[in-house]
């Protein structure tokens, strides 16, 4: 295909996911009324003051409720859209991949979605709660706790975002692997490095103790990281196995065959 037809293909499939982008964002809006999202979102702050069953989050300007929701819409609609979006993606990317990337990248779209509902889920039931205990240890008595709405969601978005995209270690370490840019014996190799960087990793997205990060982050992210050189270890070891059972060349007309 011409480049411009290229560059024609990749706008159509960029306006498709805008355009899905949008009618989630919509549905989003009706979701989080019907079903209240935002409490379920604020629910671990609430847990976190079991004295104060009624706590009630602030807001600074008359327009702050509706712009929050908005916000939280399109946080909803990507997530609706999600399945579209990687539907153009890989219909834009699958001519240029050869058959074994495709069988790889496919089980890693699935693997992906379930990594990341992992993470989501360890950082709403357990981060978030501990996160909120350790914070409010600095309080000391002498201040009352009034969050405002607004840095309030930006911390549990932070949070359950951060969560998500990290337990995604495994499916870039497998597609990497599909390609040929990472192997096993690398990635054994830089296993004292990828422990340094959990751990970075691990105090950025969840303050507290060292007991809370090794608890919370640092230990499921070394599992994957394990689990991350396992998936490798299978791609190359397919490779080698395809590439051996490969078919033999002819021998060219006129050649000496052996024993002949």
């Amino acid at each position: 295909m011409p480049f411009l037809d290229h560059l024609e293909e990749l706008r159509m499939r960029i306006l498709w996911s805008l355009a899905a982008t949008a009618v989630g964002t919509v549905v989003g809006f009706v979701l989080i009324h019907r079903f209240r999202v935002l409490e379920l979102l604020l629910r671990p702050i609430r847990a976190g003051f079991p004295d104060r069953p009624d706590l009630q989050l602030i807001y600074l300007s008359p327009a702050d409720p509706f712009f929050i929701t908005l916000k939280l819409s399109v946080v909803v609609g990507i997530i609706l859209a999600f399945p579209v979006i990687v539907y153009h993606v890989w219909a834009f990317l699958e001519p240029a991949l050869e058959p074994h990337e495709k069988k790889a990248i496919v089980p890693a779209l699935y693997l992906g979605l379930i990594l990341f509902l992992a993470g989501v889920a360890l950082a709403y039931f357990v981060a978030l709660p501990v996160s909120i205990a350790f914070f409010q240890t600095f309080e000391g008595g002498l201040m009352q706790a009034q969050y405002e709405i607004g840095k309030t969601l930006g911390l549990i978005t932070k949070i359950l975002i951060g969560f998500g995209v990290v337990f995604e270690l495994p499916v870039v370490i497998l597609v990497l692997s599909a390609l040929g840019l990472v192997t096993p014996d690398f990635l054994r190799s830089k296993r004292r490095h990828a422990i340094v960087a959990i751990t970075a990793l691990a105090s950025f997205l969840t303050p507290g103790d060292v007991i809370t990060l090794t608890l919370m982050l640092m230990v499921p992210l070394f599992f994957l990281y394990e689990f991350s050189i396992f998936l490798s270890h299978l791609v190359w070891k397919r490779k080698g196995v395809r590439e051996w059972k490969g078919p033999v060349a002819e021998p060219p007309p006129g050649a000496v065959e052996a024993g002949g």
